[in-house]
């Protein structure tokens, strides 16, 4: 039915609150980056409007630090859209801090938590090998 897909692979070691937080942020990296994929908005039956969320399904992933380094070389080497989400940034309070705590990571082996990827579905299927569907 798509020709994309959308994948978050998470790491599986944290705790849950912090599984949470990061799927949400990386969720919000791919809407922003990736406007076509949202949906319409949604009416309720009295017709008042609500937000529009993504018009097609999100796999989320329970993934190692060594998978999802694979997966950040071969979502670069492939030039997938992707957002990541950063050990560090679990210390810092607004988004300028993130970024700032994100440009000082090694560029080739950041010290990742998460990790959102859109593109074409084999792609995605490739880049995703190893991990597994979060229970």
């Amino acid at each position: 039915m798509f020709d994309t897909k959308v994948a978050i692979l998470v790491r599986e070691d944290l705790a849950v609150w912090q599984k949470l937080n990061v799927t949400a942020f990386l969720a919000t990296g791919i809407a922003g980056a990736v406007p076509e994929a949202m949906g319409e908005p949604y009416l309720d039956a009295t017709g008042r409007r609500h937000a529009r969320l993504l018009g097609q399904p999100m796999l989320i992933f329970a993934a190692t630090s060594e998978v999802l380094q694979r997966a950040w070389q071969q979502a670069i080497q492939r030039d997938l859209v992707r957002s990541a989400y950063v050990r560090a940034m679990f210390e810092t309070g607004h988004d300028a801090a993130n970024r700032e705590v994100f440009a000082r990571e090694p560029a080739d082996a950041p010290d990742l938590v998460g990790l959102a990827l859109h593109g074409p579905k084999k792609d995605i299927d490739r880049t995703t090998k190893g991990a597994s569907l979060h229970p």
